[in-house]
């Protein structure tokens, strides 16, 4: 395999992205040391965007005058719809690596990736194992050409076709290992079908916006089951064809105010709170900040639902510790959240590797400590 590429001096700027995620401890093994140091990274992702103070998206060269960039631990936004929204992007390298190393790949393994984008993890994969147990899917048809052509480019040729994540591939399974680089609400119940006995499965489980982290689980005969990674993380939504808006109601008008002494942004603060949360909070919440006019800085958390329900919690609190929030609508969504808080501080403030997950035929349920203690069940019957 040759791994040459047209930005001069690209293999140095991969050995310091090795030096660097080394020397930070997100990388251990010499075998992803080698496949990252091989990677011609800026030939998968050779335009980025990068967006401006204003909002605006910028594109940038990482082929050229920012190859640089390309061996940064970043990631890069390589899709912009038409509403200006990040729609595709390639994975942080220190992220990746954690992941695949979480992911206890070995030689000889089948690998099934949900979410092709960039390559640039099936080439990690592919340098790894091989190209022909390396299989990744993604929605978007033209992606996968992309990633195709760009990928034969330097020689690499992992399996590759243009599906929807949620259905795996089923006629090449079983595998060993699964790992998702997208986000979901829930884990498909086809991934399990395509699990080996024994096989591990890696994903980002979002029960609702930034509500939730990477959670590996392993194959039993009649369930996944494990717990979730210790240091968060999160990616993109899984796309699929037919995606529409979800219909919201306008903002309800009449509100009332009152104090609280629960975080002002679980979601940023305090992640596991903000799962245990959304656990019993409406599907499809938007949080975000009031911005001071002045000043052009957030002085207020949000929420806000679909039925029309939001709350506005001030971020300076009282010499007390308690800081108004004003809320309004038919749901009352910071009250969830108070509750989920008092929990969380009731069973000891536990850390993500408290928490697991197992998922069957008809339900997920997530656990505190051992799978026995229930803390919620989700049917999906």
């Amino acid at each position: 395999m040759t791994t040459t590429g047209t930005g001069a001096g690209w293999a140095t700027h991969a050995a310091g992205l090795v030096a660097a995620l080394t020397e930070a401890g997100d990388l251990h093994d010499p075998a992803w040391a080698a496949a990252l140091a091989a990677t011609p990274r800026h030939l998968l992702v050779p335009i980025a965007y990068r967006q401006q103070p204003d909002g605006a998206w910028v594109e940038v060269d990482t082929s050229g005058p920012d190859l640089e960039l390309a061996y940064s631990p970043t990631t890069l936004v390589t899709e912009i719809d038409a509403d200006g929204r990040a729609t595709s992007s390639s994975t942080k390298p220190d992220l990746m690596l954690r992941m695949l190393e979480i992911l206890d790949v070995h030689a000889g393994q089948r690998v099934l990736e949900i979410g092709t984008g960039t390559g640039y993890n099936a080439a990690l994969l592919a340098h790894r194992l091989g190209d022909h147990l390396v299989f990744s899917i993604d929605v978007d048809v033209h992606l996968v050409a992309a990633a195709a052509e760009r990928l034969a480019g330097f020689g690499r040729h992992p399996h590759l076709a243009a599906r929807d994540g949620v259905d795996g591939w089923p006629e090449h399974a079983p595998y060993d290992r699964i790992i998702a680089t997208c986000s979901v609400p829930r884990i498909p119940w086809s991934w399990e079908q395509q699990l080996g006995p024994g096989g591990k499965l890696l994903a980002d489980l979002k029960l609702g916006a930034s509500a939730g982290n990477l959670v590996l689980l392993t194959r039993h005969d009649d369930r996944l089951e494990g717990r979730f990674t210790g240091r968060w993380a999160a990616f993109m939504g899984m796309r699929h064809h037919g995606d529409t808006t979800l219909d919201r109601a306008p903002n309800a008008q009449t509100s009332q105010q009152r104090t609280t002494t629960t975080p002002a942004q679980p979601w940023n603060t305090d992640r596991e709170v903000w799962l245990l949360a959304c656990l019993a909070l409406p599907a499809h919440l938007r949080h975000g900040y009031t911005l001071d006019p002045a000043t052009r800085t957030p002085k207020a958390a949000t929420l806000s639902a679909p039925d029309g329900s939001w709350c506005e919690i001030d971020l300076t609190t009282a010499e007390d510790g308690s800081r108004q929030i004003r809320e309004a609508g038919p749901t009352s969504l910071w009250a969830q959240v108070e509750h989920a808080y008092q929990r969380w501080q009731a069973w000891d403030r536990p850390s993500w590797e408290r928490l697991g997950l197992t998922v069957t035929d008809d339900a997920q349920v997530v656990w505190l400590d051992q799978p026995r203690d229930i803390i919620h069940r989700i049917d999906l019957s």
